[in-house]
């Protein structure tokens, strides 16, 4: 008879993966920890795959040279990856699980989650929202698509034409604070990073569930906070888009005001090669009427994304092309006294990026192209009672940069060259020689080209617990002949105790104005074109924990900005007062920011109702309150108080439900359509999703303004009450 022989194995605990180059999994770019070994793995494990060699430093050196990061590398907001320990920004993410819990039509309604960000939107399913950080306005952050500028020469009213459905997107980054040090020098209040993946998804986004259980999101995974990259990870795929596959999906829904969307796309990959094709249509009736009965908050658009990446050995690259169309009724966007307006815009993007070692620089570069069209009416489809605006736009622009390690830490060096060239009916200086305007007998008559030189520089120095990052943005634009201007900005963190860690940075940057504020002179506007460029420094402090389905954060900011661009109007003139586009002096403002976020599934596994939970908090105080007999647009109107809260259940095995709410209080005054003035007063939002999901099945029920909440987000448009869509999403994995 045999006798079973036990060989007794030393365990082996792993401690240090991180804080060396060529620490083990480092090229995963960022930490893990081993805690189990399987018994699958240890009764596989043989001596002849253990090297006895002796590791010799010129063995290391040439490892690092050949170490290419794995997936969504660089956390920070800074321009050399680090790890997500070693965060001394403030950074937010919503992840996929994060996207799928959030009963949202566009990228836009996602964004209203995250504290410290106003979105103040002007209808619904993304038609015209203005989005800003910290008391700030929506022309003062970069607008990035797989970290790729967008923003919008024009007016930043249209930078959220995004050319992708919110079921593909893979992440959504927010920094706060001046970032010019990775975005050049539109991001004076901070950065968006709209992240896409070219691979078949293994469940759509809209799905957070796992075999009827919500799968906690790589955040509740992790207890920290997630990725921010400059340059969105080029270089590599990450695990899950080295699967493979090919996959389709689509999906159809309907809802309240003749709402309808329809989607598809068509996804394949291998381990060198991804690509996606994508095309969506939505349509809604609207939920106002004007005076005389018609339509004029209506809505339809379609969308239209390829993208793909191809990953070797020692280099990377990745592209995007894609469409944005759509138009919509206006109602009173642009002034009170007309409320059958419109606008049609169309967008292309493309874009193509690459990745590669040189010795032992990592180069990074990428060029670029957005075009844009837009049609204004004041009057809808009357252009014999006012002429319609016209706008067009190209976008070209080139980056390139990189880092390298060294025994004094990890430098980064780039520099951006991009160039606006608008023609318009009513924007710009005369042109030399007037553009026809296709499709009609009209001409652009006037026109603006400017072109922007930026240099950035950062040094990274990490030891034991403590980061230390020092960098600065030399700009310069053609624009009123400005010269080089400098902006430098210093980080420090560190990391103590169990998932402890405090930082505080100081930080500072530009921003041009837009061809809008310098020359938008007609509907009751009066620009000033020899405005100058704002400025702001900004300093902040903060502590985060995160451990064991627990995290939790805290920050206190201070900005100062210098010649902050607004629009404005004297209160005595009535409400046919004229706008002016002004320098408004100086302004100082003082933020709180705290969010805490609490997994169930991790506190409490032994119950797998209760999901997830998280409140968020911000407050604003500015220094430059409403001046007596002025009217603000955007400075002295800031969100004073903002509360959200979200809270996931698992209520069957294949049923989840997700609820959030909002509670906002903004400052500042609007001029109603009676001549009287009015404050804005606070309201509370609360929004649902109910799903169910059977194999790669998903119906979905959607509820917005659960309470029917009358509110504005601007004066005079009033935003829709209660309602609801219903819809179903399919994917079908056709080969592994």
């Amino acid at each position: 008879m045999s006798k079973p022989t036990f060989i007794h194995r030393e365990v082996i605990v792993f401690r240090r993966f991180r804080r060396k180059g060529y620490a083990l999994f480092a090229c995963l770019g960022r930490e893990v920890v081993i805690g189990v070994l399987s018994a699958f793995t240890l009764t596989h494990a043989t001596a002849k795959g253990i090297s006895i060699k002796p590791i010799k430093a010129d063995t290391i050196a040439a490892a690092a040279e050949k170490e290419m990061t794995l997936g969504e590398v660089s956390v920070t907001g800074t321009r050399a990856p680090l790890s997500s320990g070693r965060s001394v920004r403030m950074v937010s993410v919503l992840t996929r699980a994060d996207i799928a819990a959030t009963p949202a039509q566009s990228v836009n309604d996602l964004l209203k989650l995250v504290a410290g960000v106003d979105v103040r939107q002007r209808g619904p399913l993304g038609a015209q929202t203005d989005v800003s950080i910290r008391g700030g306005n929506n022309e003062q952050i970069a607008i990035l698509l797989n970290g790729i500028n967008i923003c919008d020469p024009q007016t930043a009213h249209n930078s959220f034409d995004f050319p992708v459905s919110i079921s593909e997107i893979e992440r959504i980054e927010v920094i706060k604070g001046p970032a010019g040090r990775l975005y050049g020098t539109s991001s004076l209040t901070g950065a968006i990073n709209i992240v896409t993946s070219p691979t078949p998804n293994s469940q759509s986004s809209h799905s957070p569930t796992n075999n009827g259980v919500a799968a906690p999101s790589p955040r509740e995974r992790a207890g920290g906070e997630a990725s921010l990259s400059a340059y969105n990870g080029v270089a590599a795929p990450s695990p899950r888009e080295r699967a493979g596959g090919e996959a389709v999906g689509a999906s159809l829904s309907a809802g309240s005001y003749g709402y309808a969307l329809a989607s598809a796309r068509v996804a394949m990959a291998s381990r060198t090669v991804a690509s996606s094709l994508s095309g969506s249509y939505t349509r809604s009736d609207g939920y106002s009427r004007n005076r005389a009965g018609g339509l004029n908050a209506d809505y339809s658009g379609g969308k239209a994304f390829f993208q793909g990446r191809y990953v070797a050995d020692a280099m990377a690259v990745r592209w995007h092309a894609g469409m944005s169309v759509k138009g919509y009724g206006a109602n009173t966007f642009y002034g009170a006294s007309w409320d059958d307006q419109y606008e049609h815009t169309l967008k292309t993007f493309t874009a193509l990026q690459a990745e590669a070692h040189v010795g032992g620089f990592r180069l990074r570069s990428a060029v670029y192209w957005n075009h844009g069209a837009d049609r204004f009416e004041l009057f809808r489809g009357s252009e014999d009672k006012s002429p319609f605006n016209y706008h067009r736009h190209d976008v070209m622009g080139v980056n390139v940069g990189g880092f390298f390690d060294s025994p004094l830490g990890r430098t980064a060096i780039g520099a951006e060259l991009r160039n606006e060239d608008l023609v318009s009916t009513t924007l710009g200086e005369p042109l030399s020689r007037p553009h026809h305007i296709s499709g009609t007998d009209r001409h652009y008559g006037y026109g603006l080209n400017r072109t922007s030189l930026n240099f950035m520089f950062e040094h990274n120095l990490t030891w034991r617990g403590l980061t230390l990052s020092a960098g600065l943005v030399a700009a310069r634009n053609t624009w009123s002949d400005m010269n080089f201007r400098i902006y430098p900005g210093v980080d420090v963190g560190y990391a103590f105790g169990r998932g402890f860690s405090v930082y505080a940075s100081y930080s500072s940057s530009l921003r041009m104005p837009s061809a809008t504020e310098l020359y938008y002179s007609v509907g009751g506007h009066k620009a000033d074109k020899h405005l100058r460029p704002e400025e702001l420094s900004a300093i902040e402090g903060g502590l985060r924990y995160a451990s064991g389905g627990v995290e939790a954060k805290a920050a206190v900011y201070h900005n100062h900005y210098s010649d902050m661009i607004d629009w404005v109007r004297t209160v005595a003139d009535g409400p046919d007062a004229p706008w002016r586009s002004v320098n408004f002096t100086e302004i100082n403002a003082l933020g709180l920011e705290a969010s805490l976020r609490l997994s169930f599934l991790r506190l409490i596994p032994s119950q797998r109702v209760l999901r997830s939970l998280g409140v968020d908090y911000s407050y604003i105080s500015q220094s430059k309150a409403n001046t007596e007999g002025l009217e603000s647009k955007y400075s002295l109107e800031y969100l004073r108080h903002k509360l959200v809260a979200t809270l996931g259940f698992n209520l069957a095995p294949r049923l989840t439900l997700d609820v959030n709410c909002r509670w906002h209080d903004r400052t500042g005054t609007y001029t109603a359509t009676d001549g009287t003035t009015q404050a804005y007063s606070p309201y509370a939002v609360a929004d649902a999703r109910l799903a169910w999901t059977v194999r790669r099945l998903r119906l979905y029920l959607e509820a917005n303004n659960l309470l029917g909440t009358s509110y504005v987000d601007y004066g005079n448009v009033p935003q829709p009450g209660f309602w609801f869509i219903a819809g179903a999403a399919i994917d079908l994995r056709i080969k592994n």
